[in-house]
This record gives structure tokens, sequence and C-alpha cells, in this order.
């Protein structure tokens, strides 16, 4: 895996060649998928440890404070120990190197072919990551409870606006 030399977190450093021992994955804390993703990383047997860190957080700034924590949050982002900074889908790729049971998917990832597709991965997981956001893309958020959804495995989706349980409502 040959990093992006950055001279944003790395001093400067020449970090090609210099080896990976450990990687700081940073997340989005409110992203669904990015937790999710970060609950699975951290069940996965690993080569090279992982240390997942919320994007943006005090302990991010904290850690790497060359590191330009804005792009964190828009941009995966993974640091290498040796100051190697990888983005988007060398990002993706360097993670999975680092997982034992997805290594050899990692290296098919890294070749000129699979890069196109982990472009397009990284791509449509930051689309969906998008559409999440509050009143964007694909239906808005998520449903809560508290806002009168409910959920029926036989039947679906159901939507009672909030003071009206008792099947009568006020209207306008």
């Amino acid at each position: 895996m040959t990093p992006v030399p950055t001279a944003e977190a790395n001093g400067h450093r020449d970090a090609v060649g210099v080896p990976v021992r450990r990687l700081t994955v940073f997340y989005d804390a409110d992203c669904a998928l990015c937790a999710f993703v970060r609950d699975w990383l951290d069940r996965q047997p690993q080569l090279v440890p992982l240390e997942l860190v919320a994007a943006g957080s005090a302990e991010a700034a904290a850690r790497f404070p060359g590191l330009d924590h804005a792009t964190t949050l828009e941009e995966i982002t993974v640091v290498g120990d040796g100051g190697q900074i990888y983005r988007g889908a060398a990002a993706w790729i360097v993670t999975l190197w680092a997982l034992r049971e997805h290594r050899p998917l990692a290296h098919r990832l890294s070749t000129p072919a699979g890069a196109k597709l982990a472009k397009g991965a990284v791509l449509a997981a930051a689309k969906w990551r998008g559409a999440q956001r509050k009143g964007t893309g694909w239906g808005g958020g998520a449903y809560y409870a508290a806002d009168g959804w409910s959920y029926d495995p036989h039947g679906g989706w159901t939507y009672t606006p909030p003071g009206c349980t008792d099947g009568s409502c006020a209207t306008r």
C-alpha cells in the first residue's frame, strides 16, 4: 500500500516507505452508517491495530493538531503511525488491508480495476451519508417513535401524529 504523502499531518516527513504498525480511522459519530462500520471494524481480527476516533472530536484535535479536521468529517480519513495519510478509496483499502480476513480483498482493490470499484463504493457511501442529513436527498432522516412513527414487521411503517394516539386529532 503506497501512502499519499501529505505535509498536513506528518510535518513534511517522507512517509513513503515507512512501515505501518497502527492506523487511526476517523469516523463521523453522527452518521448511522459510519457508526455501523466502526462497530464492524472493532469486531474484526486485525493484523494492524485500528484506533477508531470520532472525526472532529476533541480527542482527534488533541492527537492530530496539524490535521485538517473539517476534511475528516467530509471524506473518510485514515492516518498511519508513520505519518501516512489516506483519504477516500485509499482509506477504505488500507483499512481492509489491516484486517486479517480482508487483506486479500484490499490487495485486489489496490489494482487499477479494483481502485475503480473501491472509489465507486466510497462515492455510494458518501451519497447515502449525505442523503441522511435532515431535509436532504433520499427521503430525509430516520423515523423516530417520538415523532409518531412505528414499525410492524408485517405491515411496515405507520405514522400517527403526536397527540392523536386516542384516534382523534385536532385539525386546523
